[in-house]
Formats: C-alpha cells, structure tokens, sequence
C-alpha cells in the first residue's frame, strides 16, 4: 500500500538579541526580542490569512521556539506540543560566543566548528554527527505518526538546515547551501521513501530582511 505524503512547514524562531549580535544560541533559553515578537505575530496573522490547514504543531521547547509558536497554535486552531529532540544543537564551549570574535575566545572549539568536523563535541556540546542523528530521528517519526497529514513545526536555523540536509541529499560536511531567516515558511514533504523540498525561506510575509541563521 503507498505511503501518503506527509507534508511539514517548518519555522525557524523569531528574531532574539543574540541573533542580532551574531551569538551562538545553541541550547541556552534565550528569548524574543521586540523584533522577534512582530515576527511571530505577523507570521501568525500571515498563516491565518492565506488558510493554511494543519493537522499537528510541535515546538522546541526552548522559549525563542515556543514563543513564536503560541500565535500559530492560534491561527491555527491547534494545541502546541513541545518535542526536546527538536531543541537546536548544543555548542558546548562555543555557546554564548561571538562568531568576529570567537576564533579568538575558543580557538580550538571554533577550529572544529569551522572544519564541520563531524564527532568534535566542541568540549561538551554535540557533534554534528549526533545533532543530525538526533534531528533526522525527530522529523522521521513525526512523518511516521502523521501519514498523509499536514504538520507546522517550530524550531531553529541549525534543526532546519539538518532537515533540510536530510530531504536534498546535501551532506554533513559541506557548507550550509541555504539560508534561513528567522520566521520564515519553509515547506517539505516525506511520501514514505524520498523527501522533498518544495518551498524554502518564504519571508514574504513579514515585509522586511529577516536575519539568516546565527
């Protein structure tokens, strides 16, 4: 019997400070700022507008994530459920860094991180490699227990882009390809064998240059 597609929209977070100073957030709770807080209001006001139907919400549970969720669950009629395995990844020594001044403060943490070294855990964070594992796990059993419906999923830059890995073929090692702002509609969709991309960094709603990924 075929697999029905499952089709995702995924959400990076509103805009924080720390995104504005370019610091890495990784799993530290950092909030919205009042940028962030427009952002999450018109994107709500955006997916409310144009119709959207979903079948499930889930969020970070980190408070940037959740916070721009709690207006979609609105728009959308839906509850919110919070998911850990969706939280960004962890940076160990580099979180709370400054990228222009990073190479400087963790030199040998900013050298694996630069290098995209796949199992460096930048001193007690998580490897891209377990990141990846952890995010591809996520997003396949969401697919699983959702077949064939239409699931929003709120979460970060870096949970987007291994999604993203994962429904292009791009691999781990390379440079990202893509960029993602923050409140941006980024859709795919998983038909049980191959995933695909169909929409990506739709910021058109919020009538501004949303920021890329910090």
């Amino acid at each position: 019997m075929p697999h029905l597609a499952t089709r995702f929209c995924l959400v990076r977070h509103g805009e924080t400070d720390w995104n504005a100073e370019r610091r890495l957030q990784g799993q530290l709770d950092i909030p919205l700022n009042a940028q962030g807080q427009r952002q999450a209001r018109q994107l709500a006001d955006a997916v409310a507008a144009a119709g959207h139907r979903f079948d499930a919400l889930y969020s970070s549970p980190l408070r940037r994530a959740f916070d721009t969720a709690v207006p979609l669950a609105h728009a959308v009629g839906l509850p919110l459920a919070t998911d850990a395995a969706l939280m960004e990844r962890h940076f160990g020594a580099m979180q709370g860094a400054r990228l222009d001044e990073a190479a400087r403060t963790h030199p040998a943490a900013w050298a694996a991180y630069s290098e995209r070294s796949l199992q460096h855990d930048l001193y007690g964070g998580e490897s891209i490699q377990a990141f990846a594992d952890r995010i591809h796990g996520a997003v396949r059993q969401l697919a699983n227990t959702h077949r064939g419906q239409r699931v929003l999923l709120v979460a970060h830059g870096g949970v987007l882009d291994m999604i993203y890995r994962l429904a292009s073929g791009q691999p781990l090692q390379g440079q990202r390809m893509i960029v993602v702002p923050n409140a941006s509609l980024n859709w795919l969709s998983f038909d049980g064998e191959r995933w695909q991309v169909d929409l990506w960094a739709d910021t058109r709603h919020l009538g501004e240059t949303a920021l890329d990924e910090i």
